[in-house]
């Protein structure tokens, strides 16, 4: 190939990247976006939520939110939006007429809240027993959801009814707890596995703690 016209194709490529890079600066400049936090009716985050921006009936764009359930919605053209949000085992939620502004990301809080969908719950169920097989009411209840590494982090307490039972609901999703009754000076604790949207049934036997 002759070297003026190899030298002439280069700079046609330049000019052709130096337009492209320019037309999404000018873009960039040009538009916003909107930032925030979905999370549970208590405040804590959701991860893995679609977060998206949708208008005249079309989505425009979406994005995950984080571990802690942040996320940022970037290069909308200015004007208003339905900001829909949801989560696998979650009722999904809208949040309406959402104004983009010009080179302006808008901060939405903690204003998107999600409610576990009831269709898709974990539930939990139980009764608690003294050891010689009386329904005990008012015990302590706690719950753990046991990570991989062995680890436990507390995601729920309650008390049982007069008849020994007690109920925790939680998203669909496989996980696995630890459940402890107390009460006075007996204990007793037992784990399960749940893999599904399902109703998980256990019963505890107190025991006196060893002094």
């Amino acid at each position: 190939m002759n070297l003026n016209i190899m030298k002439h194709l280069i700079k046609i490529v330049f000019l052709v990247a130096l337009f492209a890079f320019s037309s999404v600066l000018a873009f960039a400049q040009e538009t916003g976006g909107v930032k925030g936090k979905v999370r549970t009716a208590k405040g804590d985050g959701i991860a893995s939520a679609t977060v998206t921006a949708r208008q005249n009936g079309e989505d425009v764009k979406s994005a995950a939110s984080d571990a802690k359930g942040n996320f940022v919605l970037e290069n909308l053209k200015p004007g208003n939006y339905n900001i829909v949000f949801n989560k696998s085992g979650y009722s999904s939620g809208v949040l309406y007429n959402v104004e983009v502004k010009r080179k302006k990301t808008s901060d939405l809080g903690e204003r998107l809240v999600l409610s576990i969908d009831q269709g898709t719950q974990v539930i939990i169920k139980g009764s608690v027993f003294a050891h010689d097989g009386r329904s005990v009411g008012g015990a302590k209840i706690e719950i753990e959801r046991i990570s991989g590494d062995g680890s436990s982090r507390k995601v729920g307490s309650s008390v049982s009814t007069y008849s020994g039972e007690f109920t925790f609901r939680f998203a669909e999703g496989a996980a696995k707890y630890r459940v402890t009754a107390s009460s006075k000076d007996s204990t007793a604790s037992k784990e399960v596995e749940v893999d599904s949207a399902a109703i998980y049934r256990l019963a505890l036997t107190l025991n006196p703690t060893k002094n």
